[in-house]
């Protein structure tokens, strides 16, 4: 009997041990699985910064191993209204100063994790073969020139910039309906450059970036605003330390060369 039940118990541990063993391996492979997973990181970005921060998000990814980023590019305001309704955006890049102050105040943004990264000038572009004679912002109330293309204020850090450039001239009681607005700054740039309107307001670094033969530059302006790129860490990030990460990254000396690069200027 003492025998029977000394087997039965030896047979018990080995059946655990195989449990066990089975388990352990389990417990090994998922976690090599998790590992394996990269970490996400979402960055929402202005589209006018789409070139700069590909090549920022392909550093920041070598400097972290294990790491992706993904790029949503849109309008400030918009990809703010997304966020807002639930987007899982870990970073918002490229705010002006108020969109950041609403993404603050509707507690979407983080107040203490920002930064200012880069900066812009606005400039007045016209297809490149336009014969009318505008060379001034003054010169868009001439009669021959019946569009002009621009973001949209409610949304778009562009259209206020250009807003703020007419406004300064008192200029815009008499263009407004010569307006035509674009979702977001590279939108109005397309439509300069496909000649559907006579002019439009864009970046210098967004001009310059432009094909050969599209459009020219006819006057660089001044804004009463200075534009500037802010980013924000979202409040419902659940990668903040990573996303501060990348706020610190964005100052960095690899990320301010290809800013630089590609004609944006200092923050």
């Amino acid at each position: 009997m003492g025998a029977h039940n000394g087997r039965a118990r030896a047979c018990h541990r080995r059946a655990w041990f195989r449990q066990a063993l089975n388990f352990g391996w389990v417990l090994m492979l998922a976690t090599t699985v998790a590992q394996a997973q990269p970490r996400a990181l979402t960055v929402a970005v202005d589209a006018s910064l789409a070139r700069p921060m590909a090549a920022v998000a392909r550093s920041f990814e070598a400097a972290h191993p294990g790491v992706a980023v993904k790029l949503v590019p849109g309008a400030p305001g918009t990809l703010l209204d997304q966020l807002a309704s639930g987007a899982d955006f870990d970073l918002l890049a490229g705010s002006d100063a108020q969109t950041a102050a609403s993404g603050v105040q509707r507690r979407l943004l983080v107040p203490e994790l920002n930064s200012a990264f880069a900066g812009n000038t606005l400039v007045l572009v016209v297809p490149a073969r336009s014969k009318l004679p505008v060379q001034r912002l003054a010169d868009l109330g001439r009669p021959e020139v019946l569009r002009i293309a621009m973001g949209q204020q409610a949304v778009e850090p562009a259209g206020r910039y250009a807003r703020e450039a007419i406004n300064a001239q008192r200029l815009w009681p008499s263009l407004q309906s010569k307006i035509v607005l674009a979702g977001d700054e590279p939108a109005a740039l397309a439509l300069v450059a496909a000649a559907a309107v006579e002019a439009g307001f864009v970046y210098a670094s967004s001009a310059a970036a432009a094909p050969a033969g599209q459009l020219r530059v006819v006057e660089t302006l001044a804004t009463a605003t200075p534009v500037r790129y802010l980013a924000h860490v979202g409040v419902a990030s659940q990668q903040k330390p990573l996303a501060a990460d990348f706020l610190r990254h964005l100052r960095g000396e690899a990320a301010q060369a290809e800013f630089q690069r590609l004609g944006f200027g200092l923050p």
